[in-house]
């Protein structure tokens, strides 16, 4: 019998590990091609791994909540068919190997008690299992893990990190410890110490129902609090005029879902317009590093989208500006549609520039969006409303009813000032008031 190695795919250019959330096959268990075999989650999106042979399982190595790296072999499947003819190990590389096997699962069981035993809980930041198992090893606090600068994705500390920071840990303390008779010679500065903020301590009362986060939910929550710590939030808004749109899409939307056998909804139209302006100010479609400024080439526009289960996940329509309406219609509803479903790919919710996230969906006037590290602003669409609005005509002004909603842009006032934040507002303002409601889709 032949047998096949199933390995942990790289789910995405950013993918270095994933978790192992539920084995769909046990071992004994016979697989087809293409069967699913077991699920997987990582920090961007949960996925199905299938089985590329048809088999049966003979060996599991990772057991459901194990975190294991992109490359490592999670299962043997015995397949059928002749297999090569391979030289029986003798009995010392036998035992040999049964007490490598037993070490390596005892360091295992060592780095996960030791990881269970540490707090990390009240870190705003994510830390990899083999990060947090050195910190407990070398008795690093978690006050002075979180100092610790990342060269990460989204600023992670790295193993290298923390092993730069080991390096120079003893040097870095004689320093403070040779300086500090000099600071006690002199005048003391006036100086006013940094408040640090911890969150407070919360109990439960009778009759209150506690739920676990899921892991979603921790995932935002801890990129929510990151973002707000990273980016000073400046939100700006702007009323638009949007009849015209309105009457056009009760125009047309029974004829294009006939046709294309899909509806026609105001997002498409709304982030059409988004993409157009990013052209005219691309500083609003960009990232910080450090002091630098990365103004992106592609216009890629994340799409928040709410879940069935009430979490959040931000697909993303990759180079936004090229597609015409019908394209772009389809691009929002499939992303919707298989985002609702899990059945997105780790790529479509990578490489964004620019979210776009609509509030109007829940008849919310407006609101205050936090911006998609690492993009630098968000643009939040309120509800539609019939509204009288006073409009100049040549007769002199009248007031009329009108169909008005609310954009608000959140961003960036490290790069972003609140000239450029209403320059692009009153830009996308101009393209939606003047829709032309007599074009053909």
């Amino acid at each position: 019998m032949a047998k096949f190695e199933i390995i942990m795919p790289k789910l995405g250019e950013s993918i270095i590990e994933a978790t192992i959330t539920r084995w769909l096959k046990k071992e004994g268990d016979s697989v087809q091609e293409d069967d699913s075999l077991l699920e997987i989650a990582t920090d961007k999106v949960d996925s199905e791994i299938p089985s590329p042979v048809e088999g049966r399982i003979i060996k599991t190595l990772f057991a459901e909540g194990d975190v294991v790296p992109v490359g490592k072999v999670i299962a043997i499947i015995e397949m059928d068919g002749d297999a090569e003819i391979e030289e029986e190990p003798s009995k010392t590389e036998v035992h040999e190997e049964k007490e490598n096997n037993a070490i390596a699962g005892s360091e295992v069981k060592e780095i996960q008690s030791e990881i269970e035993t540490c707090d990390f809980a009240s870190s705003t930041r994510f830390y990899s299992p083999l990060v947090k198992s050195i910190a407990k090893a070398e008795n690093i606090s978690l006050t002075e893990l979180e100092q610790i600068p990342g060269t990460g994705t989204e600023n992670r500390v790295t193993k290298q990190d923390i092993l730069n920071y080991l390096q120079n840990r003893g040097q870095n303390k004689a320093e403070v410890r040779a300086e500090a008779p000099k600071q006690r010679d002199t005048a003391p500065a006036a100086t006013i110490p940094l408040p640090k903020y911890e969150a407070p301590k919360v109990t439960s009362s009778m009759g209150d129902e506690i739920v676990e986060m899921d892991r979603m939910r921790k995932l935002i929550a801890d990129h929510m609090v990151m973002s707000k710590h990273v980016s000073p939030h400046v939100t700006s808004f702007i009323e638009v005029d949007v009849t015209n749109i309105v009457n056009w899409r009760n125009k047309v939307k029974d004829a294009f879902e006939k046709r294309e056998n899909q509806k026609i909804t105001y997002t498409p139209i709304f982030i059409e317009a988004a993409a157009k302006t990013l052209r005219d100010y691309p500083l609003v479609n960009a990232s910080v590093d450090g002091t630098k400024m990365i103004i992106r080439k592609n216009v890629n526009i994340g799409m928040a989208t709410a879940l069935p289960n009430g979490n959040l996940i931000v697909p993303v329509i990759k180079g936004a500006d090229r597609l015409n309406l019908i394209g772009m219609a389809k691009a929002v509803n499939d992303l919707a549609n298989r985002a609702r479903k899990n059945k997105l790919d780790p790529d479509e919710i990578q490489g964004g520039t620019f979210t776009v996230t609509n509030f109007g969906s829940f008849d919310s006037l407006t609101g205050t969006p936090i911006i998609n590290q690492p993009q630098v602003a968000i643009l939040g669409l309120g509800a539609i409303k019939k509204r009288p609005v006073v409009l100049e005509t040549v007769q002199g002004d009248v007031i009329a009813i009108r169909q008005i909603m609310i954009l608000s842009l959140a961003y960036d006032h490290r790069i972003v000032d609140g000239a450029l934040g209403g320059m692009y507002l009153k830009r996308i303002r101009d393209y939606l008031e003047n829709f032309d409601a007599n074009q053909t889709i």
